[in-house]
């Protein structure tokens, strides 16, 4: 296979070994001009137009990634056949002390590699070892970067077959840490940095990336990092970290993955005044000049990427997530993990947890600490999920559900001083101030919190809802770990062991009278790489709620009877990628449904159509 540049772009042809280099590139220069070798081009232009065709569930096979076999032979072909060092440094061709002896001759690299031969197994089994050396959580964060940078095949199989030892490093707790020390970890560009310095330029900018065809965008402007706050452009992280599990969990080509961060300045004092802050050291910018650089990179990115690449912003303050998700999602293919990836995980884990606790959604009554992006989001989404189950107006459906935020319950007193996203769960009750109070006035038999404020859910708050129900179900989900609601032992004991947990950051098994429980995790991460494989295997050109709803469904029927019995609401990890194509295919099929998939025709079998998209990290042997 040949790697050739061209204007920018780059082909692959599956080019026979007779073809001179020079008669390619005599082709595509033009200088062939007639008889046999005219036929030649046009051959040869055929066989290029073929390979650009949108295959594996729309991202485009640039790199011969899937579209050749693990024993087929590919040239490891940039601007020139890589060799030597050059193809050591190439993170995305470098094998290491995995390339064999003829590989070693034939690309220069007798002399630069150790003389050992290691099979991908054994560097995996090393890499391993290696970073369980390592007691400081980012000190495994900042090595599995490094891995990434070199050796990108390596990288993801690690993460693939050790997802539930490493998901909490690349992703919560370990990234906000990350995040946090950006500054001081940073040693290479891992995304595109986009700045109030590039207004007017954002295209130019998004041209400077070397991928071509990309098809997720994950984007963020810093301002709300998990719950620690404005981290401006150190928030990289998030990206970076999401668009990682994207390749892992959801099996998304990792050349077709971009982190984006948008730097219009911080109001973090802390990183102003650091010397090593690598961001615009300014206020943020609102208003006008912020919406306005928005537009352009919104419209940038649909002119250079086209009407299928999916953006899904992260991390945004409320103020400007629900306008964002709203000006968008009727014109760009857009997702908001926090708004509508945390509804749809959380949605998945009450209706897998109906078959311990019993009755349906419309039976409970549910009780949110926070009333921002995720509390409402969810909240949205259960109340129209009641309303499908049960054909009763989303108004109506909504009754069941109540909000606490930083000055008590939402009640109808409060309407006129409200956000506009918290006005629907304003209810007419008398007000009420904490939460304990209001877990006694609601008596909620369900109780969620998205606060970003940890020990808020306190022994008393426990209690009570121990004493209002035999199985209080109870969501600390609050990221990272240190700003959990409660932990995962503080819900077991103060419920007497009755209580069904789970939370955003991962906590290890508790033991309590002699019963083991395993607290379930209703982590984002498996929902947004299905959800994103489904949309790009279908060619989807918007993201409706049913999608969301559909997802939901998938993931809460994964769950088995074996971790019901252990008390679990989701399905571990380790079956992620299985669950991700049951995923993929559960949205595609709505998409289709809806008349928004633009590829067709429609597979027969979408689950197996997903596994078959999906990305495979082992190496490929070079000629």
């Amino acid at each position: 296979m040949w790697w050739l540049s061209r204007n920018n772009h780059q082909f692959n042809i599956l080019a026979p070994p007779i073809i001179k280099l020079q008669r390619v590139l005599g082709v595509l220069s033009g200088s062939v001009c007639c008889g046999e070798e005219k036929g030649e081009k046009n051959l040869l232009l055929e066989e290029m137009s073929s390979t650009l065709k949108e295959n594996g569930g729309g991202v485009s096979d640039l790199y011969g990634e899937n579209s050749a076999t693990e024993d087929q032979l590919i040239t490891p072909w940039n601007f020139s056949v890589a060799s030597g060092s050059t193809l050591l440094r190439d993170p995305r061709y470098n094998k290491g002390l995995a390339f064999t002896e003829n590989e070693r001759d034939a690309h220069y690299l007798r002399g630069l590699l150790p003389p050992a031969v290691f099979t991908q197994d054994l560097q995996e089994k090393r890499m391993m070892h290696s970073l369980r050396q390592y007691e400081v959580p980012l000190h495994r964060y900042t090595a599995l970067m490094d891995l990434q940078e070199r050796n990108e095949r390596l990288f993801y199989r690690l993460l693939i077959d050790h997802v539930e030892e490493l998901l909490p490093v690349v992703y919560t707790p370990t990234v906000g840490e990350a995040c946090q020390k950006y500054g001081s970890i940073y040693r290479r560009p891992q995304g595109l940095y986009i700045s109030l310095k590039e207004k007017g330029k954002i295209l130019e900018v998004l041209k400077n990336w070397p991928e071509k065809s990309i098809q997720v965008i994950v984007v963020t402007d810093g301002e709300r990092i998990l719950g620690l706050g404005d981290l401006g452009c150190q928030g990289m992280g998030i990206p970076v970290g999401k668009l990682s599990l994207y390749t892992a969990l959801g099996g998304v080509r990792p050349s077709a993955c971009l982190p984006i961060t948008i730097d219009v300045g911080t109001n973090n004092e802390t990183l102003l005044n650091d010397e090593f802050y690598i961001g615009l050291k300014q206020k943020r910018a609102i208003g006008k000049e912020y919406e306005e650089l928005l537009e352009e990179f919104m419209s940038a990115v649909k002119q250079n990427y086209g009407e299928k690449v999916l953006v899904q912003f992260e991390d945004f303050a409320n103020h400007n997530a629900f306008t964002l998700l709203e000006k968008y999602s009727s014109s760009h293919l857009v997702f908001n993990d926090d708004i509508q990836g945390t509804a749809s995980v959380v949605l998945a884990g009450l209706i897998a947890s109906l078959k311990l606790i019993g009755g349906t959604l419309a039976d409970h009554t549910f009780l949110f600490l926070g009333a921002g992006e995720a509390g409402t989001g969810i909240a949205d989404l259960i109340a129209l999920e009641i309303s499908k189950q049960t054909k009763a107006p989303v108004e109506e459906t909504r009754k069941k559900i109540w909000l606490v935020d930083s000055k008590g319950l939402i009640v109808g007193s409060r309407l006129e001083s409200l956000q506009h996203f918290k006005k629907p769960w304003a209810h007419e009750h008398e007000p009420v101030k904490g939460l304990l109070d209001a877990v006694k006035a609601i008596k909620p038999t369900v109780l969620i919190g998205t606060s970003g404020v940890g020990k808020t859910f306190t022994k008393e708050v426990v209690e009570a809802m121990a004493s209002n129900n035999e199985k209080p179900l109870i969501f600390a989900l609050s990221n990272p770990t240190s700003q959990s609601e409660c932990t995962a032992e503080e819900a077991y004991t103060w419920s007497k062991g009755r209580a069904i947990f789970a939370s955003g950051s991962p906590f290890d098994p508790v033991e309590y009278e002699g019963k083991v429980f395993a607290p379930g995790q209703g982590n984002n991460a498996y929902i947004f790489p299905g959800l994103g494989l489904g949309l790009i295997m279908s060619g989807a050109i918007r993201v409706r709620v049913e999608m969301l709803l559909a997802a939901s469904e998938a993931l809460a029927a994964q769950v088995s009877q074996e971790n019901y019995d252990k008390g679990l609401i989701y399905p571990p990890f380790t079956n992620i990628r299985k669950i991700s194509a049951h995923i993929a295919a559960n949205v595609a099929t709505k998409a289709y449904e809806l008349g928004l998939a633009s590829h067709l025709p429609r597979p027969k079998d979408l689950v197996k159509y997903a596994e078959r998209c999906m990305y495979s990290p082992g190496y490929r042997s070079y000629r």
